[in-house]
């Protein structure tokens, strides 16, 4: 379960739940796939990681308002 961020923040920052989906899947699969020892090291979830890059700022895509 994804605390941290919380979900509402997340949806605040995207700008709707759907493009929040899409985005977090997104990114997430791009972790896995590039970031495959990061995750083992922290272990840490690819959605967690994430979604608090999302949060950040860090991700493209993410509505500015």
């Amino acid at each position: 379960m994804l605390i941290d961020p919380p979900i509402d923040k997340l949806v605040e920052t995207v700008g709707n739940k759907y493009a929040l989906v899409g985005l977090l899947s997104k990114r997430s699969r791009t972790i896995m796939e590039k970031r495959h020892d990061y995750l083992e090291q922290e272990n840490a979830n690819a959605i967690t990681v994430a979604a608090r890059e999302i949060v950040d700022g860090k991700v493209e895509g993410v509505e500015e308002g």
